[in-house]
């Protein structure tokens, strides 16, 4: 399972509670498909007082595994880490993987380059309040973006980056993240491709968006490719990122149907809109802690 981030529910409440406190938490958990399970999580949250808000499971009988993710609350402010180091005796029971986390919101670093659809729908959404994070940093490759993100608050850093300085403009992503106390990597229609050291850092911290023509119409001009061979649906996807460009597990998808009076450019604002809505909805499910891995693929308890 790969480390998922902190969902946020009321900004306020948090910000009140002392250090290190919290009343709203999410575990989510997978192991081998076993007889107890929801009882042994249910057993431990009620004997302690705990209100179970939300519970979804999702049996995978092929693999023979469980996830499930439980949202909760307690009546008095408690410490996440002594409350996972507790319930670790459960998780060893049934050799779970598990994470609990608290109602500290994820922090985000969005990483662009010239195109701005994405950036602009996740800031908005943001300012919102509908995204359960907190956008610290936005990160390009270029200048053109800065005053969309510096517009609405968010701090701008430019990290140039060629084929000769890919190593250092890495290294100072890796900074920013530690700098930043960045939970999750969203690169919104970010062209440039990751190394296979700094994908294996982010591993389950990165989430990407593209067209999902891909594997077909490679390269340059995929909408005039796309308009050439009559496409009748535009689609996006958005998936972690990994070594295999383009192949990361999936986490959400969005198709829009088209016809022969779209244009090129017409197709490719569409394209824009499936882009913006797919990685939306993958960033917000990442920050409730809705997605888990499942081998190569995820599972997303909307």
């Amino acid at each position: 399972m790969s480390p998922l981030n902190l969902t946020v529910q009321d900004s306020a409440s948090v910000a009140e509670l002392p250090a290190g406190l919290d009343t709203e938490f999410v575990l989510t958990a997978s192991c081998l498909d076993q007889v107890g399970i929801v009882a042994g999580v249910a057993e431990f949250l009620s004997s302690r007082g705990f209100n179970i808000k939300e519970h979804q499971q999702f049996d995978n009988r092929g693999a023979g595994r469980v996830h499930i993710r439980t949202a909760f609350t307690t009546p008095q402010p408690i410490n996440r880490d002594a409350l996972q180091q507790e319930f670790s005796a459960v998780a060893q029971r049934f050799s779970m993987t598990y994470q609990l986390n608290g109602s500290k919101p994820t922090r985000l670093l969005l990483m662009v380059s010239k195109s701005g659809h994405c950036l602009n729908d996740l800031i908005f959404r943001w300012r919102q309040g509908n995204l359960n994070a907190e956008i610290a940093l936005v990160v390009s490759n270029h200048d053109d973006l800065r005053q969309m993100a510096e517009g609405a608050g968010i701090p701008y850093i430019h990290v140039p980056l060629s084929k000769d300085s890919k190593p250092q403009s890495e290294a100072r992503l890796l900074e920013l993240i530690e700098q930043y106390d960045i939970d999750l990597v969203v690169l919104a229609r970010y062209m440039q491709i990751f190394s296979d050291e700094l994908t294996a850092k982010l591993e389950g911290r990165a989430i990407n968006i593209h067209h999902s023509f891909l594997p077909g119409f490679k390269g340059a001009r995929p909408y005039q490719q796309a308009h050439d061979r009559g496409v009748k649906m535009i689609g996006a996807t958005a998936h972690y990122v990994t070594a295999d460009l383009d192949e990361g597990p999936i986490i959400e998808q969005e198709v829009i149907r088209v016809d022969h009076t779209h244009d090129a450019r017409a197709l490719a604002q569409v394209g824009q809109t499936a882009e913006s809505q797919a990685l939306s909805r993958a960033v917000k499910w990442h920050c409730e802690n809705r997605v888990m891995l499942d081998g190569s693929s995820t599972v997303v308890f909307r």
